[in-house]
């Protein structure tokens, strides 16, 4: 009776708050009403990459506190450019996954009283904390493991970009034809993004290399930034490049070796584990019978 209570609570709290936040909807701030006309230029197509999903749309009303909070924090603000994800649709997920949190244990409780079985109050509020911040944190490290595989990836083509620029530039190409000779070769999701920026590069009339620093730090890629930085240098000021891009992608290929390696020596202590929880568990099988008949004659 006590979970059902509290069910009835809370979910008469959050109708009331959601019937008042679409009531009286905040005012739009006045930098954001005057770029709209500049956003309506932008194609539609760009809006649609990003779907925000159910959790997007029913977490929306609460970003404003969560911004107001000063969330998100600039380690979450970097990896939201890394994957190119609103900030809006993230605090939105995080918002609606710490209410599913929330009211979990509560509606478990009053199942469990229609069932006869009273678990009280303080475990299903206790629960309901629990589950509460680990729902509010499931977005954030979820976040935090995408834009890490996202950097590895685009650091493994990097390699090969470099591999392929250095093979134009031999072949006699200037550094910009080499650059978009490159891009153009490899597919998926880090070529997309060099094409792109060069493309722009080339259509905004900009040093390519300016477009690529800007791709690393949007990215948070020291790798990239620094190719750019030696790429600048020979167009800039006549620098040879060529055997200078050629140690870079020999010391990527070697940090993709350590890093293949330090994950497979982790696979296998990972592997085991399960072994030696094994063998503990046979130990205290076969060990059993002799301690309790000890302390049975005691």
């Amino acid at each position: 009776m006590t979970g059902l209570v509290l069910l009835l609570g809370v979910g008469t709290g959050v109708g009331l708050w959601l019937v008042v936040v679409g009531l009286f909807p905040r005012p739009p701030r006045l930098e954001k009403a005057l770029d709209a006309p500049s956003r309506l230029t932008s194609p539609p197509a760009a809006e649609a990459e990003q779907p925000s999903g159910w959790a997007g749309r029913w977490g929306r009303p609460a970003v404003r506190w969560l911004r107001q909070a000063g969330l998100p924090t600039a380690g979450t603000r970097r990896d939201l450019a890394t994957l190119d994800k609103p900030a809006e649709v993230h605090l939105a997920e995080q918002a609606t996954a710490a209410v599913v949190g929330l009211l979990l244990p509560p509606v478990a409780a009053t199942l469990l009283s229609l069932a006869g079985v009273h678990t009280g109050l303080l475990l299903p509020v206790g629960a309901s904390l629990l589950l509460g911040i680990a729902g509010f944190l499931a977005p954030q490290l979820s976040l935090r493991s995408e834009a890490a595989k996202y950097r590895a990836a685009f650091r493994d083509s990097l390699s090969s970009f470099l591999d392929l620029v250095v093979i134009s530039l031999a072949a006699g190409s200037g550094v910009d034809q080499a650059l978009d000779d490159a891009a153009t070769v490899g597919s998926g999701p880090a070529y997309a993004e060099l094409r792109y920026g060069l493309a722009e590069a080339r259509l905004a009339r900009i040093p390519p290399w300016d477009v690529l620093a800007i791709l690393g730090r949007r990215i948070a890629l020291p790798e990239l930034i620094q190719l750019a930085g030696s790429i600048g240098q020979a167009g800039a000021e006549g620098a040879k490049v060529r055997a200078s891009l050629r140690a870079r992608a020999v010391s990527l290929r070697q940090r993709q070796l350590s890093d293949a390696e330090g994950e497979a020596n982790a696979a296998t202590e990972r592997m085991s584990l399960p072994v030696v929880a094994l063998f503990a568990g046979f130990l205290i099988f076969l060990g059993y019978p002799a301690v309790a008949a000890v302390l049975g004659g005691l």
